[in-house]
């Protein structure tokens, strides 16, 4: 039975984490482990388990299961309502550097602040960049001031007739 609640206690843990990467549905299903934990630590107390640890791992499973849970259902609700964008509605948006980035900094995308990798080099604050890649940090494409702007290109010839070249050609 302890195997059972260990298993189960340790989904809650690793989903809770995992959902910091990959998103607020992950949470939510952190929130339903702790449910089932929680569960059947009722069960074990029933079933005259009873000891000092199962009522410790029962509160604290659910006051972390509880706060994961609503954590994701929040942010599952905000980003339909127009809150927090997903990164994949970030991506190809402008904004500028908060902070310096060297390489690693703070930018402000759509009114929001990121962390951010700037893919180029080191970026001034208060230089414009472009996101190029959304997730937990973004990866983005900035002003730099030391870059060199790219050499002219040189001058375009008109296209010759078929006769100036026939004139080349008899030369």
């Amino acid at each position: 039975m302890w195997i059972v609640a260990g298993l189960l206690l340790g989904l809650v843990l690793v989903t809770s984490l995992v959902g910091f990467h990959s998103g607020p549905h992950t949470h939510v299903a952190a929130g339903i482990f702790g449910v089932l934990a929680a569960a059947w630590l009722l069960y074990m107390a029933a079933a005259g388990r009873s000891a000092p640890l199962l009522w410790v791992l029962f509160s604290a499973d659910v006051v972390i299961s509880a706060g994961i849970g609503v954590m994701g259902w929040v942010a599952i609700r905000r980003s339909g309502a127009g809150g927090h964008l997903p990164s994949g509605q970030v991506e190809g948006a402008e904004g500028v550097a908060v902070t310096d980035l060297t390489p690693e900094g703070v930018v402000r995308v759509r009114g929001e602040e990121w962390s951010a990798t700037a893919l180029n080099g080191n970026v001034p604050a208060g230089s414009r960049i472009q996101v190029l890649h959304g997730g937990v940090r973004l990866e983005v494409w900035g002003e730099r001031s030391d870059e060199v702007a790219p050499p002219p290109s040189p001058p375009r010839r008109p296209p010759r007739s078929p006769r100036q070249s026939e004139r080349e050609w008899s030369r």
